[in-house]
């Protein structure tokens, strides 16, 4: 039992639904969080409005709630659970922590008798408050950057008369950068002194003197009731000062920090965390260091909770920090508990590392039409990836192969840039291209200290960039015949991958995958066991790299693999990647069940992916992870490796589903609904056919190749068109147009961004209202798992729609047809698993939209509006294990469930806020209602149109 007997009960605030700042890694802390109080036998309540996570699957706690998170909220559900003897504030980012600190003002923890534990109130107010966390850094000795605050415009402007520019504006109480600013000239100070005002809550901003160019450095703390303190990991940015955390591409372990400077580094933050209460529980610390021989230290700032980069961290050592900082919460000390991953060693300990990270966000900006793409003081990121390799070039190369920005790496694929004025000006002004544009402009021969004057990346990170052009350079002079072993084996070791050496050697990438089996220079994969090997790892979880051969004594040869292969039969789960507006943590949540279904039905499980927010990379979620891009040739090497009996690509979004084919080709079986069923479904011609040999209707429609082409379909299909390119997710390059100069403006700017495609041209069915429907077919039998209607009429994404489930407005006879074109689609196609079908409804005429056999956006939604395991289901049906009428489908819900987006648009100004077909979404929040007279739902109604745009 904890060392604190009198906690039983705990409530666990999340993070709210996704948006930009704040996304899926405190649904991971969260979920850590939850399962860490339940091994102690404590009883868990969790507040979350985010349908979409695994965080508030009923399997996580013993009571859910799915409302908004507010003050309101928590009163109801204390008054319902007046055993609640504690709150976890510090697993649900910077949401929970404002909303624990407007209880505490409002009293309602002291009313019901609730403490706070893992942090302390006065903890956070110094470090979100900016004065007194100045105030605090004088009397502790800390270094900090010249600053003042200010509560009001004058006191600002007062401030910034003082300081001179370059200055920085930082608004109190925000999350993700939200409102901060670099002010270079006094034009500027005016605008963003009054949106910073604005956006901080108690209308306080921090301005401080800019240390643009100085390194940053992340460390990450547990701290138990005994005062010890380890530090998990040291991260170091390497984009300098000036971009935020969140939108900098990460190292860890720090690469070019002097020993000297990181023992100063650690005293100081051990004495900061100190200073500002006495908790147990977790601190991210933040670090400037000047880029000279004196490495000077000035403290950014401190979060007393887990942060985003706890999330990277504990995949980057491998120690569960969120699950650690939970049990220290309850009273534990360090050298009680145990190290999860050898199980033998105690949690009292500092994670070493022999291999390097590289985290690499992943931005939408196409999503955000009119933002200003460059970086920044303000997180613009949806997402990231993280590479593991044995040098920082492997793990840079794996993390540019991870994002799916249809780049094979650094270089050697043809689409860097070539012209000098747009390199510099990349450079110049930090875009989110930038760990590409470095490459380019080694390549187009500009010195490596011009490089470094512009962008004050460390040189040794530029070098390790410089050896990576030379190489290819190198390698270049080859062909596949006459390429040494040598050569290739250190390219794979420095991480370039057999699609990049193809292009360097004018071959196919399948040749040179020949050419490494034919040479032995083939993956070997490494446990990530935070000992750097010093204790035996229990924990499967594993990331790959190249070796040169070993030589017995007998003159054999060998190379090191630390994943054994068992017997038993085996399943993949391939993971969604990334985090984007389009394909979010709903993906996570559909592979994290798929995992647990083909568990109880006996499989060993293995899972591959490459985000480190997300719950399906934990070390102990799959028997078996392979942290990996979701990347063909890393996954075929696996899969070679491994030999499961199949592949599950229907719950990872349309990452997964693009490498369905490669797995047919490569006689690879792929478990539930075939490759053919998949692409005839993405393919408009051949689905047209099925739905009109099944006498379903369908918008009239189109395929032109050339803007010519698509002229002369407009005669025929008549304005407006809904225009679209095939095979992309979330409504990518969608629009709809109204004239022929429109049509052609945005044909011909697709041509150019996806050359080669086929562009769909759909007559767009005005003022029709749209539906939706997911249903598990096991190739025979249907089942129905809910139906939704659209508050927003058709034309405007899915994923942007408010979705009611049950739908409010939809007769029996629409209904019947919906039911009746599911079931048909359903089994034309010969589903095994999830499919979801989107409908267009005008004068009492159901049209398919389209039909996506896999698991939908929507599908945890349903899940959790209904109460029941339909993912749990679906896999079980994919495996062959059930069919879907062994299933007791019991689903409960009273009233009516919302679907409700939320969008990030705050973080853009001047940006497009107008809905259309291309999704712009970030997240989503659960609402019930009892009854269509519901204050909410008028006021959802009533807004329906307002945003409508072409």
């Amino acid at each position: 039992m904890p060392k604190d007997n009198s906690i039983k009960t705990v409530l666990i605030i999340g993070s709210g639904p996704i948006i930009i700042g704040q996304a899926c890694e405190f649904d991971y802390s969260g979920s850590q969080s939850a399962r860490s109080l339940r091994e102690e036998g404590i009883n868990v309540i969790l507040i979350n409005s985010n349908p979409a996570t695994i965080m508030t699957d009923p399997s996580m706690a013993d009571h859910i709630y799915l409302k908004p998170l507010t003050t309101r909220s928590i009163i109801e559900i204390l008054v319902a659970h007046p055993e609640i003897d504690a709150v976890l504030p510090t697993m649900g980012g910077q949401t929970a922590l404002n909303l624990c600190l407007e209880c505490d003002d409002k009293g309602i923890w002291a009313d019901f008798g609730v403490r706070l534990i893992g942090v302390d109130i006065n903890a956070i107010n110094i470090t979100e408050d900016r004065e007194q966390f100045k105030q605090l850094l004088e009397k502790i000795d800390v270094p900090a950057a010249p600053a003042s605050t200010a509560t009001s415009f004058l006191e600002g402007k007062e401030i910034a008369q003082k300081f001179g520019f370059p200055l920085v504006i930082r608004p109190s109480f925000t999350l993700g950068g939200t409102g901060a600013a670099f002010v270079h000239n006094e034009e500027d100070f005016d605008d963003l002194l009054t949106y910073g005002l604005e956006a901080s809550p108690i209308h306080e901003v921090l301005i401080d003197k800019a240390l643009l160019g100085w390194k940053e450095y992340e460390l990450e703390l547990l701290r138990d009731k005994n005062d010890n303190v380890v530090i998990i990991c040291t991260i170091e940015n390497m984009d300098p000062m000036g971009i935020h955390t969140g939108d900098s591409i990460t190292v860890a372990p720090a690469m070019t920090l002097s020993d000297r400077t990181f023992q100063k580094m650690r005293d100081l933050s051990i004495k900061m965390m100190r200073s500002i209460g006495n908790f147990a529980g977790g601190c991210n610390v933040q670090f400037a260091v000047s880029p000279d021989e004196k490495e000077d230290i000035v403290a950014i700032e401190i979060n007393p909770r887990v942060s985003r980069s706890s999330a990277l961290a504990s995949k980057a050592t491998g120690y569960p920090i969120a699950k650690i900082a939970t049990k220290l919460a309850l009273g534990y000390t360090l050298d009680e508990l145990q190290n999860q991953i050898t199980k033998s060693t105690s949690a009292l300990f500092e994670p070493t590392l022999d291999y390097v990270i590289v985290k690499i966000p992943r931005w939408n900006f196409d999503k955000f039409e009119g933002a200003d793409r460059t970086l920044g003081l303000q997180m613009k990121s949806v997402g990231e990836v993280m590479g593991i390799g044995r040098s920082f070039q492997e793990a840079l190369h794996k993390a540019t192969q991870s994002l799916e920005i249809k780049r094979n790496g650094l270089g050697a694929d043809g689409k860097g840039n070539t012209n000098y004025d747009k390199i510099i000006e990349k450079l110049t002004h930090a875009s989110w291209d930038r760990v590409f544009v470095i490459y380019d402009a080694i390549q187009h021969g500009i010195p490596l200290s011009r490089i470094h004057e512009i962008t004050k990346i460390d040189m040794w990170f530029l070098k390790q960039y410089e050896e990576l052009y030379i190489l290819e350079k190198e390698i270049s002079k080859y062909t596949l015949e006459t390429l040494p072993k040598d050569l290739l084996l250190e390219a794979k070791q420095k991480g370039f991958a057999d699609r990049q050496i193809a292009h360097m050697l004018n071959t196919l990438e399948s040749k040179v995958h020949t050419l490494r089996d034919e040479m032995n220079i083939n993956r070997v994969f490494k446990l990530v066991d935070t000992c750097a090997a010093e204790f035996p790892a229990k924990t499967p979880y594993y990331y790959s790299t190249f070796e040169a051969e070993i030589e017995r004594p007998d003159g054999t040869r060998y190379v090191s693999n630390e994943s054994i292969v068992s017997d038993k039969k085996k399943v993949i789960v391939l993971g969604s990647g990334p985090n984007r507006i389009g394909q979010g943590i709903e993906f996570d949540y559909s592979c994290v069940h798929g995992v647990l279904a083909a568990e109880e039905c006996g499989y060993e499980t293995i899972m591959i992916n490459c985000n480190p927010e997300t719950v399906s990379t934990d070390f102990d979620t799959a028997n078996k992870l392979y942290f990996e891009p979701v990347f063909w040739e890393h996954i075929y090497d696996i899969i070679r490796h491994e030999k499961p009996e199949g592949v599950i690509v229907q719950l990872g979004g349309q990452t997964a589903l693009k490498l369905a084919e490669k797995l047919e080709k490569n006689g690879i079986k792929i478990l539930g609904t075939s490759f053919d069923a998949l692409d005839l479904a993405e393919d408009r011609g051949r689905f047209s056919k099925l739905l009109e040999e099944l006498n379903i209707p369908f918008p009239q429609f189109g395929v032109a190749k050339t803007a010519e082409q698509a002229l002369q379909l407009a005669e025929k299909l008549d304005f407006p068109l809904l225009v679209r390119p095939s095979y992309v997710l979330g409504g990518q390059g969608m629009k709809i147009v109204i004239n022929k100069k429109e049509l052609e403006e945005h044909v011909i700017e697709l041509l150019n961004s996806i050359p080669g495609n086929s562009l769909l041209l759909d007559h767009y069915l005005a003022g029709a209202i749209e539906a939706e429907a997911d249903a598990i077919c096991d190739g025979e039998n249907v089942h129905i798992i809910g139906i939704m209607e659209h508050i927003e009429p058709c034309g405007v994404h899915s994923g942007d729609s408010h979705a009611m489930l049950p739908p409010f407005n939809l007769g029996e006879y629409v209904l019947n047809q919906i039911k009746d074109h599911t079931r048909k689609i359903a089994v034309a196609l010969k589903t095994v698993g999830l499919i979801n079908i989107q409908f267009a409804i005008k004068d009492d005429i159901v049209y398919i939209i389209e039909a996506n056999p896999r698991a939908s956006r929507t599908v945890p939604f349903i899940a959790k509006a209904y109460g029941e395991p339909y993912v749990n289901y679906a896999t079980k049906v994919m495996l062959g294990h059930n069919k879907v009428t062994d299933f007791e489908f019991n689903p409960h819900l009273k009233g009516y469930a919302i679907k409700t987006p939320v969008f990030s648009f705050s973080k853009f100004k001047n940006v497009n806020k107008a809905l259309g077909p291309e999704m712009k979404s970030t997240g989503e929040s659960i609402l019930f209602i009892e009854n269509l007279r519901d204050d909410q739902f008028y006021d959802i109604y009533s807004r329906r149109k307002m945003y409508l745009s072409k």
